[in-house]
């Protein structure tokens, strides 16, 4: 029970046990604090070091993000993918793909049509509408999961807003089309905006740093700045540090074990290690093989408090993120069961 608060009485939810997330949080009712379930009609709350549950809105369709880890399932809809380029490449076999992964537990779903392999060519705006277009238009309507356009262009991602599609996902985070932060600000959709260095096909001519965390915190800065500017909101905000875009191998481990760092920004993180080149560090030399070591990544990310991780293999991530999430409520609720 809590108390109702007086007319003009502050009111605020926080979230406790930081850095982890909890199934509890805090109702601030002046100088008092009572301990209950997070209510439906909250849309957002932060806790001391920055961490966020909140509800985001696209098109219509609201996700709560901060209750656990939501799993975004990958459907790359191009010939060219470093892993599975060309298994989905026609519309029928991306619809079928997609609603197979919701079928399989997916939160989200990621539209791409442009492969950002490292070393990958850019493809022209009517080959990317073609193969993603139609796919949203068969999508909207029957999945009630959000569905993400995957692309760098504003005019790929103006057509897929307006096809139906909810999310925008930016791997330049609006630095190879600055018109597509206009798009995002007008539409009001979240936006996930990546960490990279040049393009996919020049990031990983030059992985070296000084101080990795430092100069991406630095970058996000910026970023924030920039979308400011164009109008959009913060809170549409989700952050990706770019595991395998702009790094080394080693990077990305880094990466993993610092994710807390990124909680300055105090906005939601998305993560997608899914069979990277940097698990051949510890032997996986084939995509085909690391599934094993991006079940490891999405273990440590949800451990971690990452908000949503972006993956190929949905229903393994789906059980491995589930046991993850049990274990971190687990810590922080107490060392164990009476």
């Amino acid at each position: 029970m809590y108390n109702t608060p007086s007319s003009g009485e502050s009111l605020r939810v926080i979230r406790l046990f930081s850095p982890s997330r909890s199934l509890k949080t805090a109702l601030c009712v002046g100088g008092s604090r009572h301990y209950i379930a997070l209510p439906v009609g909250v849309e957002s709350c932060y806790d001391e070091d920055g961490e966020v549950i909140r509800t985001v809105a696209g098109n219509g369709i609201s996700i709560r993000l901060g209750e656990r880890t939501l799993v975004m399932g990958i459907v790359n809809v191009t010939p060219d993918s470093f892993f599975d380029g060309g298994h989905h490449s026609t519309t029928d076999a991306a619809v079928a793909h997609a609603l197979m992964l919701v079928e399989q537990g997916a939160d989200i779903l990621d539209i791409g049509g442009e492969s950002t392999r490292p070393g990958s060519d850019p493809v022209s705006i009517e080959d990317e509408l073609a193969r993603t277009i139609p796919v949203i238009e068969q999508l909207v309507g029957r999945v009630t999961v959000p569905i993400s356009i995957d692309t760098v262009k504003a005019g790929v991602a103006r057509a897929a807003l307006e096809a139906g599609a909810h999310w925008v996902n930016d791997v330049s985070a609006g630095l190879l089309d600055p018109d597509i932060l206009e798009v995002v600000a007008q539409a009001k959709v979240p936006y996930v905006a990546m960490h990279m260095r040049g393009t996919p096909k020049t990031m990983q001519k030059d992985t070296s740093y000084g101080d990795l965390i430092g100069e991406m915190n630095r970058y996000f800065e910026e970023r924030f700045e920039v979308f400011a500017n164009a109008g959009i909101e913060r809170e549409k905000v989700i952050l990706d540090p770019g595991i395998g875009f702009g790094k080394a191998p080693e990077h990305n481990y880094d990466l993993l074990g610092h994710l807390e760092e990124f909680r300055v920004h105090g906005v939601p993180l998305l993560v997608g290690p899914s069979r990277k080149s940097f698990l051949k560090l510890v032997g996986a030399h084939e995509t085909e093989d690391r599934l094993p070591g991006t079940l490891a990544a999405v273990t440590a990310c949800t451990l971690a408090g990452v908000e949503v991780v972006r993956v190929h293999d949905v229903a393994e991530t789906v059980q491995a993120v589930r046991v993850a999430d049990r274990i971190r409520i687990s810590q922080v609720q107490g060392r164990g069961r009476k």
